[in-house]
């Protein structure tokens, strides 16, 4: 898969500061990609588009290069124990994703230049918990491997959390761009993951990303540079035939998988939720969605600050979890279920 190229840049005024600001300015305006000046992210002016569908779709054409400003870091529990902000946006089109309402207005991909401080504030971070490991997942508020080409940040990220006794580092990507990784002192302490589904979820719901394949040959090259390997059956959907599908899945694992290389593998299990803010926004941007999302179908869990989502019932959702945990015990029997939720 061909790595994003955007059609539009902003630059913040003091991205050009930084090395890597300098960098991208220049790359771009070699690569006579249209840049312009912004006073902030939430300022960006100018991308073009008829409709709100079309504005859309050219914003998640476009990137903003500029600073990580609030160095705190949100938590990110079940995964890590917190995110590590190094850009935020996707390329992707994938339907269900929560940066869809995250990101409300503004879907375009932005990258921070101030690497080393947002990296200085994990070392703090690591420190204050000493002698307890503190993990840190890059990946969430963006896919931040399809971004890698662009910044480097993930391996310089990657590198330094290698040099960290207590301090570990985890990321998910739905891309195979992987190769620049691959040789970077991991020393271990880095978790690479692979967001996998059944062909019906990926041809259908995540336009704009790698095939299922695509992910498979990337984790067999992960597993032999020695990370430690993991991945996520997210979002977790019921179907018509969802739970052949989804064997089928585990059959195209196992055969495509190079196992003898592959070191300390997990596996998350995510069932598909969804809030009404984000069924508003989902069905506006993708019309034709075959996501489907009825009140009458689920039942509601609340989350932080009383936020209301619609999961599947506990009968649908046990049935979720018992034939994905036997499918992984069942071809991967030495592969650890992190959690199911």
């Amino acid at each position: 898969m061909k790595p994003f190229v955007p059609d539009f840049v902003f630059f913040e005024p003091r991205a050009l500061e930084y090395p890597l600001g300098q960098k991208l300015f220049e790359y771009y305006q070699d690569l006579n990609i249209p840049i312009k000046e912004t006073t902030s992210h939430n300022q960006v002016r100018g991308i073009p588009g008829d409709t709100e569908l079309e504005a859309y779709r050219n914003a998640k054409r476009t990137l903003v290069v500029g600073l990580k400003k609030s160095l705190k870091f949100e938590p990110s529990l079940p995964s890590a124990e917190y995110a590590l902000p190094l850009a935020t946006g996707c390329m992707a089109h994938c339907h269900y994703c929560y940066l869809q309402t995250t990101l409300g207005k503004k879907p375009y991909i932005r990258v921070y230049v101030n690497v080393d401080e947002i990296l200085d504030k994990a070392k703090k971070y690591i420190q204050e918990r000493e002698p307890e490991i503190t993990r840190f997942d890059a990946s969430c508020t963006s896919d931040i491997v399809g971004v890698e080409h662009i910044t480097g940040s993930l391996k310089k990220a990657i590198e330094f959390m290698g040099e960290q006794p207590y301090g570990r580092l985890r990321f998910v990507t739905k891309f195979e761009n992987v190769d620049s990784l691959l040789d970077a002192k991991h020393n271990g302490h880095t978790r690479f993951r692979f967001s996998i589904n059944t062909d019906y979820v990926i041809k259908y719901l995540e336009p704009g990303t790698s095939r299922l394949d695509g992910r498979i040959e990337a984790a067999n090259k992960v597993a032999e540079a020695d990370y430690p390997l993991g991945f996520i059956v997210a979002p977790i959907i019921r179907y018509d035939g969802w739970m052949e599908d989804y064997e089928t899945l585990f059959q195209k694992l196992k055969s495509g998988l190079n196992y003898t290389a592959v070191n300390d593998l997990t596996f998350e299990l995510i069932q598909h939720r969804y809030t009404m803010s984000a069924k508003k926004v989902i069905e506006s941007r993708y019309p034709n969605t075959k996501l489907r999302m009825v009140e009458s179908e689920r039942q509601k869990k609340y989350g932080r600050y009383g936020r209301v989502k619609y999961v599947y019932p506990k009968v649908q959702a046990q049935e979720i979890k018992d034939h994905l945990s036997d499918l992984v015990h069942r071809y991967f029997p030495d592969a650890n279920v992190e959690y199911f939720t």
